[in-house]
């Protein structure tokens, strides 16, 4: 089954060391992350459950690279999402540039593969949104 890619950027107004270690806070991703919690799970594993009880789902996570305060990959490895992901940081003027990319492989089958080119659009603007939330929890830099 072919992946699908998404990403998103936006800038930062802090420095990508205080970007990353916020990205990395887990009980924080509440506040940018819309309807997710997430807990780190062991030395390598992450769980992060979106949407409000009992609707959601639970997507599991081993993180791959860490690279503070430049890189986080993950692989997920839940029933529903499955795939690679990565943030990426750059410094930036005045702040951060901050890159979340998705490489995923849909659920559903035949179905998900023809419903991507109506929710890709879709998905982009909810990961533009919880960055720009990133973006406001931190002082400009």
């Amino acid at each position: 089954m072919k992946p699908v890619y998404a990403a998103a950027a936006v800038h930062v107004p802090a420095p990508p060391e205080q970007v990353f270690a916020l990205i990395t806070d887990w009980p924080r991703h509440q506040e940018w992350m819309l309807l997710t919690t997430a807990r780190r799970v062991g030395e390598r594993g992450l769980e992060a459950y979106t949407g409000v009880w009992p609707l959601g789902f639970l997507d599991t996570m081993t993180i791959t690279h860490w690279e503070p305060p430049a890189l986080l990959r993950v692989t997920h490895t839940g029933r529903l999402v499955r795939g690679r992901g990565a943030i990426r940081l750059f410094p930036q003027e005045g702040g951060s540039r901050v890159v979340w990319a998705e490489e995923l492989l849909l659920p559903f089958g035949a179905l998900g593969r023809a419903a991507w080119p109506l929710a890709r659009p879709l998905v982009l603007a909810l990961v533009r949104h919880c960055l720009r939330r990133l973006a406001a929890l931190l002082p400009p830099a």
